[in-house]
């Protein structure tokens, strides 16, 4: 994995072999990313890589000009490799590295998001609770986005919040937004 664009393009993001862990590909990381740059401006943004994994998207974000990073995540081969890489790129200062159950840190937060990456485990037992609890609150900011990549199977174009999808193959991400506006 690596940085694909911006200050700290072609680097790379630690990783450890954990099987608990599944990273977002390039492919679509590359995709998404293409998507937001067409539609919101990086420069300081407030950030939160959700199941965050090595951090890929949120190192991503800070390449582009994100302020400020908070990545969660409970596996602690995620967390060294985030710090790792974090203390490798020079951004130990922009970062907030939290080894914390999504649920428990969602309900413990009192931080605004401008862009809320999110990517759980396939088989995550309640999406529209989560959905609902990102989009749905001040967690997200006014004109704030969410991102949810999930498994194509699963269709949440009846959220309120629910904006556009984009699939690649059996993996699907949704854009969600705070107040009602399009992309």
């Amino acid at each position: 994995m690596q940085i694909i664009a911006g200050t700290y393009r072609g680097q790379k993001i630690k990783s450890s072999p954990s099987r608990d862990i599944r990273p977002c590909s390039s492919r679509v990381k590359k995709s998404l990313f293409d998507t937001l740059v067409a539609r919101v401006d990086f420069e300081e943004m407030v950030v939160l890589d959700l199941f965050a994994g090595f951090g890929n998207m949120g190192f991503e974000s800070l390449s582009r000009g994100a302020g400020f990073v908070y990545f969660v995540d409970r596996h602690a081969d995620a967390l060294k490799s985030m710090q790792d890489t974090a203390t490798h790129l020079g951004v130990s200062e922009q970062v907030s590295i939290v080894r914390s159950d999504v649920s428990v840190f969602l309900q413990r937060t009192a931080e605004r998001f401008d862009l809320v990456f999110c990517d759980p485990p396939y088989s995550w037992p309640d999406y529209k609770t989560l959905i609902e609890r990102i989009a749905g609150t001040d967690i997200l900011s006014d004109d704030g986005l969410m991102l949810v990549e999930h498994s194509a199977n699963l269709d949440f174009q009846a959220s309120p919040y629910y904006l556009m999808h984009k699939d690649y193959g059996m993996t699907r991400v949704s854009f969600f937004q705070h107040q009602e506006g399009s992309l």
